[in-house]
């Protein structure tokens, strides 16, 4: 009889200690509807962007889990939609403020690719800047690696990482070669952060880029290259307060060969925002990227892009934004549209 009650008290306490755990799972999803307007053609659109489901839980005091995938429309795809694993991270907080992490994840080169997961819902406008859209940053990294935030006076972060390189799968790296990625930040004032980042990596074989026509479609193109040594160097500055928003993002990426040497990327983009009314927020954004003559990575279409739109913030879980986008790709091609997109969570 002991034993009987022994197991009956183990069982209630493990269904406890479970249901607590569960307590501290959050599932959330994010999906945004939408329409486009193309001037030029006097084309109308409706669109269906990404279904985003997303999983936080802490598993224990110091163990977390994150998991983020989505679905979302593929032209290529026999379906027509494809299913994609964005993200999932276990974390562990080894000491105070400081984690070590395995898994896949946003990797750590710019502001954006840091604060925005894949729901529109917190994007400050309808889509990316175009310096992702072109994939001239490698928007994931699966590997392992270390960071720490809110450090000291200066609120200083960090992450180092290593992981597998462009070219590679989830699953296996495709050469000898690993990538490495080291970036900064520091939050000085309230709503300030500055940072600093750098990744490197050896590219062999076929680089898989990944080029956005229009916020909702995306496809694949993939280069053939030789040895290509990558190096991506890049800065923020992002200022978010209450009524006025500020971002500001630049990268240089090099990738050298022995036969064609350095060939330079140059691209940037600059947000601004002001809040007239609680709900309401005017924006801004504009585009800038240049490719040097000969590059063998990317797919070198030199853009600028405008964009300029209203952002109605109807409560914390519904945004509708109306946008005027325009984009010069190359010396002779022009876009015009007009873009509607209501973005909500559950």
């Amino acid at each position: 009889m002991r034993v009987i009650g022994f197991i009956i008290f183990f069982c209630i306490a493990f269904l406890k200690v479970n249901a607590q755990l569960l307590e501290k799972t959050q599932i959330k999803g994010f999906i945004d509807i939408g329409s486009n307007y193309d001037i030029d053609k006097q084309k109308l659109n409706f669109q269906f962007g990404e279904q985003d489901l997303f999983i936080t839980s802490d598993l224990s005091s110091r163990i977390s889990f994150l998991g983020e995938s989505v679905l979302k429309y593929s032209p290529t795809s026999p379906t027509k939609f494809d299913f994609s694993l964005e993200r999932a991270v276990f974390k562990y907080n080894y000491f105070r403020n400081h984690n070590f992490f395995a898994g896949k994840v946003h990797t750590a080169l710019n502001y954006w690719n840091d604060t925005y997961h894949h729901g529109r819902l917190f994007f400050p406008t309808v889509g990316r800047p175009e310096i992702f859209n072109q994939n001239i940053i490698p928007l994931h990294t699966t590997g392992f690696g270390l960071s720490g935030q809110n450090l000291g006076n200066l609120k200083f972060g960090y992450t180092l990482m290593v992981g597998n390189g462009q070219g590679s799968t989830d699953l296996a790296d495709d050469n000898v070669y690993k990538c490495y990625v080291a970036a900064v930040n520091f939050r000085p004032l309230d709503g300030l952060r500055i940072g600093f980042s750098g990744y490197w990596d050896k590219i062999t074989g076929d680089v898989h880029t990944h080029i956005t026509g229009v916020p909702t479609v995306t496809s694949t193109v993939t280069h053939s290259v030789g040895l290509v040594t990558q190096q991506i160097y890049s800065g923020s500055i992002a200022y978010f307060k209450k009524q006025f928003e500020f971002l500001a993002e630049g990268s240089l990426a090099i990738n050298h060969t022995d036969s064609l040497g350095d060939k330079t990327t140059n691209a940037f983009y600059v947000y601004g925002g002001y809040r007239i009314k609680d709900l309401i927020v005017p924006y801004v954004r504009y585009d800038y990227i240049y490719y040097t003559n000969g590059e063998v990575v990317y797919t070198p279409v030199n853009t600028e892009a405008f964009a300029g739109g209203l952002r109605w913030e109807i409560n914390y879980l519904t945004v509708v934004k109306l946008e005027y986008q325009y984009k010069k790709s190359g010396p002779k091609t022009f876009t015009n549209n007009m873009l509607l997109q209501i973005a909500i969570g559950f």
